[in-house]
């Protein structure tokens, strides 16, 4: 079986922190529920990912050197 989340062209995944999660939020002066989902089943999400916690993706970007955004897990 090939593992997705490994492949070159998958984008880093990470689950973010509760302490660092609320300065995102306080930054962009929103709730979590704002935030774009992420289905659980995703194949590219870490293994730890649970319902209700927030992913930063970081993807490469033509127009700066990386894109960063976050996307919250859902069902």
């Amino acid at each position: 079986m090939v593992d997705v989340s490994q492949h070159d062209l998958v984008p880093e995944h990470t689950v973010l922190e509760e302490d660092v999660l609320e300065d995102v939020l306080e930054e962009y002066n929103i709730d979590r529920t704002d935030l774009p989902k992420i289905k659980r089943t995703d194949p590219a999400l870490p293994d730890d990912a649970e319902i209700g916690d927030v992913i930063k993706i970081v993807r490469d970007s033509r127009t700066a050197e990386q894109a960063i955004v976050y996307r919250l897990v859902v069902e």
